[in-house]
């Protein structure tokens, strides 16, 4: 079984092990902590801009096979950028075997998953020859259901036996096998989720995600001009602000180590010696930290707004509204209510095809006094564990938009006080995102 030692796993991003120079660096930082012996990479990345990534050659390859075209084209490309990691590293596996055998298997029309997953399988390859270590396919340890549905418990128990040994370990990411023996992928930030999955089954300590970024930032840098970074977040905070729609790490690849309490810790390859953003359960608020932790906000919501007297006293009100969207297939985003009134946010894209059928139906059904539809709203979360033991945070927070000339449409605020939703028109987005972030941060 693990030892009592301290275990930290890592993943490296695609843009970590792009090319050769980038490999050296992720041997120096695996190097620098003996604790490192768990590392699962991506397919290399982009090496600089107009590159392509070799994920997407691979796609590439696939397409070519299914429309008829000529694989060569983009095959060739992929074998330049392995070969040449290969040949300036000075590996000794059989690259060309590999390559050949994927090829043929390409050729004998791979399915798409196949085809994308051999990036991480073969820079895999490469990076435990490089480093002297283990390589162990995800294929023989990262398992599916008939269905496609990842089998957590099966692949934690299957990991967690032959990993046990302590042995240094590369585990290519983004890829498992289903019961049939196809090979399938993860849909969204597949190396992520991997990395999660390896940290959770050898219970390490921290599970370090290596990337181009030294951490989090508190608000858009498109929007607000250099942004504080992050230094410490709760998961609860990050879903938060994932949810709507910053640029942080997909649920999915929080949620094995999440589970199990295991702190994440966001790094930059290309600047280790950044502490990034740590990413715990549960995190005391520190007197020197800002009152929030970051803002963040979706552009095009549809409201539409329910008046009808005596509401409240109307059993099944609320599930009726509710069952008309759920009929023509759209989820809630969120839903502000008063007594006599009822508000429901939802995707303006995904309402406007049954905007007129939802309109007709809850005038039949629901019979209500009033009904209004505003279109081209935002939303935007400020979300912060400091709020809840700061008096006044929603004044300053309403201050700063009144201060700038901007009117508050809706606001929602859940009863654990870890974020504050507004909704503004969308030609107010920017300007609001600003005004919260100079108010709380300066």
């Amino acid at each position: 079984m693990f030892s009592n030692h301290k275990c930290i796993v890592t993943k490296f991003g695609g843009s970590s092990l792009a090319d050769a120079a980038q490999f050296r660096k992720v041997r120096d930082i695996l190097m620098r902590d003996p604790a490192r012996r768990y590392v699962v990479p991506s397919a290399p990345g982009r090496r600089f801009d107009g590159d392509t990534k070799v994920t997407d050659l691979l796609y590439a390859c696939h397409r070519a096979v299914r429309n008829g075209e000529d694989l060569e084209v983009p095959f060739s490309q992929v074998r330049a950028r392995y070969e040449e990691i290969h040949r300036e590293l000075g590996l000794s596996i059989d690259l060309d075997s590999e390559l050949n055998h994927i090829h043929d298997k390409m050729l004998s029309g791979a399915d798409a998953d196949y085809c994308a997953s051999r990036g991480e399988y073969l820079n895999g390859l490469l990076l435990a020859d490089f480093l002297s270590w283990r390589f162990m396919d995800a294929a023989k340890v990262v398992f599916f259901d008939d269905a496609s549905n990842f089998d957590s418990e099966k692949t934690n128990v299957v990991m967690m036996a032959l990993l046990a040994d302590d042995t240094p370990t590369v585990i290519p990411g983004f890829y498992g096998v289903c019961p049939s023996g196809r090979i399938h992928t993860f849909s969204r930030g597949g190396s992520d989720i991997t990395g999660a999955i390896v940290a959770r089954a050898v219970r390490a300590e921290t599970y370090e995600n290596w990337t181009d970024v030294s951490g989090f930032l508190m608000a858009d840098p498109r929007i607000v001009e250099h942004p504080q970074e992050i230094s410490r977040i709760t998961y609860a905070e990050l879903r938060e602000l994932s949810y709507m729609g910053a640029s942080v790490l997909h649920e999915d690849a929080m949620f094995p180590v999440h589970k199990v309490g295991i702190p994440t810790v966001i790094r930059n390859t290309n600047h280790p010696e950044d502490e990034g953003t740590l990413i715990s359960l549960a995190l005391p608020a520190l007197p020197t930290e800002p009152t929030i932790t970051g803002i963040a906000g979706h552009k095009g919501f549809s409201v539409v707004a329910v008046e009808k007297a005596m509401m409240n006293s109307e059993i099944g009100f609320g599930r009726k509204v509710l069952q008309i969207f759920e009929e023509c297939g759209i989820s809630f985003e969120h839903m502000p209510s008063g007594i006599d009134s009822l508000s429901v946010v939802v995707s303006g894209e995904a309402f406007a095809p049954h905007r007129e059928e939802i309109v007709g139906k809850i005038a039949e059904i629901c019979e209500p006094d009033a009904l209004t539809i505003h279109d081209n709203m935002s939303i935007i979360a400020t979300v912060g564990r400091g709020m809840v033991s700061n008096c006044g945070t929603a004044a300053r927070l309403f201050s700063a938009m009144s201060r700038a000339g901007i009117n508050v449409r809706m606001i929602d605020q859940g009863s654990s006080e870890l974020s504050i939703i507004v909704g503004v028109d969308d030609q107010d987005f920017e300007r609001t995102i600003r005004a919260i972030y100079q108010e709380f941060v300066g």
